[in-house]
């Protein structure tokens, strides 16, 4: 690239970049990367610039591909950026204060070069490349050196873990970084913020993407790698240490939500007494250079994604999803896993177990609140219902706000936008629910949440309703919409299961909730009534016929009186166990009343139907004593006094209807596609070519 690149256009002609995938080995102390990596080339933001960029240098790629085994020239490119880093680290007394800017030149060229080396080769062979050894020469690494691939991701954890974002002063330990600050503060008059701040913000970024990449070969794999060369570095070895602080890092990313900084933020300003940054440096580097260095390029405008959005947040997140979902190790289990399981709250005291070794402590106020405001992502609410179904910890501490309506609003709303969501993401947010209401506090404490003026819920005005009640009728929503559209018998079960797990603690119901609780059986009646139809006109044209086979709607029936027996079972559980707080519900049951006549004597709901038949039959006569013409107040009062003297002995207790979410076995053919579907759609500044992605196909989700 050079100091003089300066758009996507001219990168194929670069003379440096030609050197680099040339037949020519460059040793790492050649002034050569200095030139190379003195670029002010506009780094792009967004997977459309990376296309680009990817279609402009496919030929450099391609060569390099081609001659790196006998120039080694990629391995001399990463041990140029491990140098780079380990001065930024150690070289406190160095006044070459150019390592971070190549540093960060260096590591966006290696990620590059990585994607397009993992797209077109096994891992083997890319091990390969980066076993170079040099024929003769003091330079030579091979069996002997140590373990570039290891070095490297190693580097990126530490990189990652290790550099401030904000105020580095007031936030490391580390003298080289006070140091550096110091000498930032007196020398630049934009001070640390503006400056380190900023430009440790981009090479954050970009090790958070480049383990991303390194990870990425699952995309060109139809199975599930259950044993792979990379995850073996990241799960033993010199990383392993690395864990829990990793995982810690990659989730305070998402809590901080830190903007990235606008183009231009982090140009340092030069004195003007001859001295400068420059002073000394090595040749080959155009003076006044730092003048237009932006790592954004001048000028140029933040895509309106980042404008929203925090990009070092995003792409953490998916790292971490990433790692919390490689499978485990013939011999050990994943321990990112490992580490998402067993985080405490900062405010915990108690002493970690001794069985896992990759424990910390994160705040967990901060954790919420983050995961409450980021529900509109696929990628967070898959957090949260990791952290939800794995971390006990977390769990109870969630369970435990007064504040519930915060996550679980915005869980709702995910639902309500059922035609807008991918399959994936309803699905995530419907398993939270249930994994919610297998908690009976849970189920308590939304009835007593009252919420005014939900605008999202357009169906009818809800001035004032209950987190209970909204939970019910957004869940019998997605129900209809399901029995319409997708026919998805597992989002049935998941749906009637979260519902099931709070009818024994419904209370006062809102009119409209007890509506479309009668409303949603009197749509599965029919559904009932019409297959029956449907099966009957079926065998009565085949009598004569035995050509065509008969639709199986048996099949069919049974499943719609599978849902039918549940949605009773839901009815009376409410009315054994909390008959006197549920007026409306009792009021909807007496209005449709004659829906329920054809199963009284039903085989299949007989048993069920005695309870809401003796609750009809009872009402129903106390209405009848009272006189004709009642209004609706009058009609509630009648019911909330029989509830009173119902006697609790004549209504049969069944057992108590309680369902937990259980992962499906080898949850990983799951989770793993739809990890790597988000990091296909959402990461930033990451672009695939869609024709050589064999992991899912593009419309999966």
């Amino acid at each position: 690239m050079g100091a003089n690149s300066s758009s996507i256009s001219e990168l194929p002609e670069n003379e440096y970049l030609q050197k680099l995938s040339g037949s020519e080995p460059i040793s790492e102390n050649d002034p050569f990367w200095n030139q190379l990596l003195s670029f002010s080339f506009t780094t792009p933001t967004n997977s459309a610039d990376l296309k680009l960029l990817e279609e402009a240098t496919i030929s450099v790629c391609k060569s390099l591909v081609e001659k790196n085994p006998r120039t080694g020239n990629l391995g001399s490119l990463i041990k140029v950026f491990l140098s780079r880093t380990k001065e930024l680290k150690i070289s406190a007394e160095c006044q070459n204060h150019l390592f971070i800017w190549q540093a960060h030149n260096a590591l966006f060229i290696i990620c590059c070069l990585l994607k397009v080396f993992i797209s077109r080769m096994s891992e083997e062979e890319l091990q390969l490349h980066f076993t170079y050894e040099e024929k003769a020469g003091p330079s030579s690494y091979g069996a002997e050196c140590e373990d570039l691939i290891e070095e490297l991701l190693c580097c990126l954890i530490q990189l990652i873990v290790e550099i401030p974002l904000l105020y580095p002063c007031q936030h490391t330990d580390s003298n080289w970084w006070k140091w550096l600050c110091s000498w930032y503060r007196g020398r630049y008059s934009g001070g640390v913020t503006s400056a380190l701040g900023d430009i440790t913000y981009s090479i954050s970024l970009e090790a958070v993407t480049t383990l991303i990449v390194f990870l990425s070969c699952q995309l060109f794999h139809k199975e599930i790698l259950r044993e792979s060369i990379i995850h073996r570095y990241l799960m033993h070895g010199r990383c392993l240490p690395y864990t829990s602080r990793l995982v810690k890092t990659l989730l305070y990313n998402f809590i901080r939500q830190e903007r990235s900084p606008p183009p231009g933020a982090h140009v340092f300003q030069q004195q003007t007494d001859g001295g400068g940054l420059l002073y000394g440096i090595a040749s080959g580097v155009a003076t006044g250079l730092w003048t237009v260095f932006t790592l954004g390029g001048v000028g140029s405008k933040a895509s309106a994604q980042l404008e929203q959005c925090s990009p070092l947040a995003s792409q953490s997140l998916l790292l971490l999803l990433v790692l919390a979902n490689l499978t485990d190790a013939p011999d050990t289990p994943n321990p990112y896993r490992q580490a998402i399981m067993s985080f405490k709250n900062t405010q915990d005291n108690t002493a970690f177990s001794s069985s896992n070794p990759h424990a910390f402590q994160i705040n967990f106020n901060s954790l919420y609140t983050a995961l409450c405001e980021q529900q509109k992502s696929d990628q967070a609410t898959l957090l949260l219902y990791m952290l939800l179904h794995q971390n006990s910890n977390v769990r109870t501490y969630v369970l435990a706000r007064t504040d519930i309506e915060n996550l679980v609003l915005p869980i709702l709303e995910i639902l309500y936008h059922v035609e807008e969501r991918n399959s994936h993401h309803v699905y995530m947010a419907l398993i939270i629910l249930l994994i919610l209401t297998e908690d009976d506090g849970f189920n308590r404490s939304i009835h007593e949440v009252v919420l005014k003026n939900i605008t999202w819920y357009a169906e009818r005005v809800l001035t004032e309703i209950s987190l209970g009640s909204l939970l019910i009728l957004v869940v019998i929503r997605t129900i209809q919409y399901n029995m319409t559209r997708t026919r998805d018998k597992y989002l049935h079960t998941n749906c009637l299961a979260a519902l099931a797990n709070m009818s024994a603690q419904f209370r006062s119901l809102h009119q409209y909730a007890a509506q479309r609780i009668i409303s949603l059986f009197s749509l599965l009646s029919k559904k009932h009534n019409k297959v029956l139809e449907q099966a009957t006109q079926s065998l009565r044209g085949s009598l004569g016929s035995n050509d065509s086979p008969l639709p199986d709607y048996a099949q069919d029936l049974n499943v719609i009186e599978e849902v039918i027996r549940m949605m009773l079972e839901i009815i009376n559980s409410c009315l054994t166990n909390s008959l006197h707080h549920n007026p409306n519900l009792v009021y909807a049951l007496l209005y449709k009343r004659d829906l329920f006549e054809q199963f009284r004597t039903h085989p299949s709901f007989q048993d069920i139907m005695q309870n809401i038949d003796l609750v009809i039959s009872f009402f129903s006569s106390r209405l009848e004593q009272a006189g004709a013409e009642l209004s609706v107040e009058r009609v509630l009062e009648i019911i909330k006094q029989g509830a009173v003297a119902l006697p609790k002995d004549r209504l049969r207790k069944f057992p108590e209807l309680k369902f937990k979410y259980v992962e499906e076995e080898q949850p990983e053919e799951f989770f793993i596609p739809y990890v790597w579907s988000l990091v296909y759609s959402s990461a930033v500044a990451l672009y695939w070519n869609p024709r050589d992605i064999q992991l899912f196909t593009m419309d999966s989700g």
